[in-house]
């Protein structure tokens, strides 16, 4: 550390870390640090307002829920946090195979904000300090530019610094100096924010709240380039002017199953509250039509591009014109309120059409609307500035997460966030950083996707953008990543020692199973006829049964009197070892091949001038992104098997020379 550890403590205006943003990056980030013994500040513009959910109150989901668990996995509070405050939990999916199933759940909107703030001003070490951070300061380690961040340079409408930089803190828009060794961004979606909606245009961040106006310049002027993304929320509507009696129940899950590991599922059976489904119709996409002249999506006023996989109606619309109808799901807000969300018609028509929109609905006839819909226009960076430990390339110090990396959702940023806190902390405590591979968890894939290859607009988390992804189940998040957690110092070695103990209940439960024999006996047989499954003419292993597509672990029990005491949990890991075994075989060959190409390391040293027979395109991808591995290289568009071949060649000569 640059300042002695005492000095930091002692001066309230110097810290270790410093979090810009309480958003579900930034609460993370910040958590992280500290539980790691960091002297920290988390700076928000609205301290009653962290971890706001501005779109939809929920957390998880297909493929996100595989993200709450893996933070929670590594130490994270985003899991425990929705366990205590969500109204409607179920598990998506049921019907698939078990590497898409996704537990997804309706928060109490208000109870979860109280929530995380009150794990942040209650960890020791962490500050919680409102203001607005106006400037990043940083000064200059390397006065000449390199080639490769000189291509930097080439954004348009940005003023490069020269130089390689370290931050040495921030400045608020007061002018008060905080001195820090890391600075983290999780700005979210509130720089030089704009709420949009018909001809309204109104300079702020999401629900109204205040926009952080000078950050974007100061970025700029130090180096970082930002453009222009959007997002989109759908009006709140009082769900006394809704007629359920024409919607279509959506109820939740019976038994709860818990997103964090730690939290006991039998402590969280409760009353749920149910969301309702409807959906638009011709009269709803007539109106849209007639007053897409209206429309600040298609008149231009919009500049920022908006996420492909999450559309406005209007988007909708234009786009499926063959489409009759789109769902439209109805959903609380939380207990001590009235206002429901509609998911599905995020939009941001004028509000007379929105109101003539909305009440074509299927059971929103009288409804009457609260807030109406808008678009939010955000600065965000190109997140292939950043290392893979999600460190900007050209300042040493600084590190970013979510939404302001140009990827979407709470989810998202929670991930980010949390592996941002490890990794500045890491730094400043003089440890490797922690990269994930693809292969580890479904953060690693995000990170990885972030920043490695281009993206146009708002990055989602899906479970096809994951290859491994029958090795990377939500259920097995634990195994996975607690190790990880455990090293780090943000899992406790109890937490711990309870995974181990599980992992050996399972992993002798499946080899009992392999070598439990039953023949055609009268019980199998009746059993098996219960469930049409072909009768038995000889013995067969428990395990073989349980593979049958018919049968599962719990189907089987009555046959197996032997099987010992295991939670519901341990039953379901059990059932997905057994079942899907081979298919899981599979995909670890894969990884391991995959793997070669992770520890094909491209030493920091290594110049691309003057490599011959690599493409003009490929070696200029390859110069401004700085690949950390063969495998990450291959994974950058414009770069060709062919090219990673010749690049190959160049590393053993490199290494030769290089000793």
């Amino acid at each position: 550390m640059r300042s002695s550890a005492n000095s930091v403590w002692e001066n309230k205006d110097s810290y270790h870390v410093i979090v810009v943003g309480a958003g579900h990056a930034g609460c993370e980030a910040a958590l992280a640090c500290a539980r790691l013994g960091l002297k920290t500040a988390v700076f928000t513009l609205h301290i009653d307002h962290i971890a706001m959910m501005p779109c939809n109150p929920n957390i998880g989901g297909t493929s996100k829920g595989h993200l709450v668990r893996e933070v929670d996995a590594l130490g994270g509070q985003m899991a425990k946090n929705i366990d205590q405050t969500f109204i409607q939990s179920k598990m998506l999916n049921t019907s698939k195979g078990p590497a898409v199933h996704s537990l997804r759940a309706q928060a109490d909107k208000q109870a979860y904000s109280n929530g995380m703030r009150k794990a942040l001003e209650n960890q020791e070490g962490l500050a919680v300090l409102q203001a607005e951070v106006a400037e990043i300061c940083a000064e200059n380690i390397q006065p000449e530019i390199s080639s490769e961040e000189g291509k930097y340079a080439e954004e348009p409408g940005t003023q490069i610094s020269q130089g390689m930089k370290r931050v040495t803190g921030i400045k608020t828009v007061s002018g008060h100096f905080y001195e820090a060794e890391a600075v983290i961004l999780c700005t979210g979606t509130y720089l030089s924010a704009r709420c949009i909606y018909g001809d309204v245009s109104i300079h702020s961040g999401p629900n109204g709240l205040s926009s952080a106006d000078h950050l974007t310049a100061s970025l700029n002027k130090i180096g970082i380039p930002t453009r222009r993304f959007k997002t989109g929320t759908p009006c709140r509507i009082d769900g006394s002017t809704v007629d359920y009696s024409k919607l279509e129940e959506q109820k939740g899950d019976v038994p709860i199953v818990p997103f964090s590991f730690s939290t006991n599922p039998d402590e969280i059976q409760k009353e749920q509250i149910s969301c309702w489904l409807t959906s638009t119709n011709e009269k709803t996409h007539e109106v849209i039509r007639k007053n897409l002249d209206r429309s600040p999506l298609f008149s231009g006023v919009i500049e920022g591009v908006g996420p492909r996989y999450c559309p406005s109606i209007e988007d909708k619309v234009v786009r499926f014109p063959d489409k009759k109808s789109h769902q439209v799901f109805i959903e609380p807000e939380g207990l001590y309120t009235n206002e429901v969300y509609i998911d599905g018609m995020s939009s941001s028509m004028p509000e007379d059409v929105q109101q003539l929109m909305y009440t074509s609905v299927k059971g929103l006839e009288n409804a009457r609307i609260v807030r109406p819909a808008y678009a939010i226009e955000y600065d965000c960076i190109d997140a292939r500035q950043l290392k893979l430990n999600l460190e900007f390339k050209s300042v040493e110090g600084l590190f970013s997460a979510g939404q302001f990396n140009g990827s979407s959702g709470y989810e998202e940023a929670a991930a980010q966030g949390i592996m941002a806190g490890i990794n500045a902390a890491a730094k400043i405590l003089g440890r490797d950083p922690v990269i994930l591979k693809r292969s580890d968890g479904y953060t690693g894939v995000l990170i990885d996707d972030l920043v490695t290859k281009e993206s146009h607009e708002p990055y989602r988390m899906m479970t096809a953008r994951a290859e491994y992804r029958l090795l990377l189940r939500q259920d097995n998040a634990d195994e996975r990543m607690m190790p990880m957690g455990h090293d780090i110092g943000l899992v406790d070695e109890e937490t711990y020692r309870e995974l181990l103990e599980s992992v050996k209940r399972i992993e002798a439960e499946a080899e009992r199973l392999k070598n439990s024999y039953v023949g055609p006996t009268e019980p199998v047989t009746a059993l098996l006829e219960e469930y049409s499954s072909t009768p038995l003419s000889s013995g067969v292993s428990l395990a073989e049964l349980i593979r049958r597509p018919e049968l599962d672990y719990e189907k089987i029990a009555p046959i197996d009197p032997e099987r010992p005491r295991l939670t519901a949990r341990e039953r379901d890991k059990v059932n997905t070892l057994i079942k899907y075994e081979g298919y899981i075989r599979r995909q670890e060959r894969q990884v391991e091949q995959f793997k070669k190409l992770e520890t094909r390391v491209i030493p920091e040293t290594f110049s691309y001038d003057g490599l011959e027979g690599i493409r003009k395109e490929a070696l200029e991808k390859l110069k401004k992104m700085r690949p950390a591995s063969i495998g990450q290289a291959s994974r950058i568009s414009g770069v060709s098997p062919a090219d990673i071949s010749v690049l190959l060649v160049y590393l053993k000569k490199y290494a030769k020379e290089n000793g």
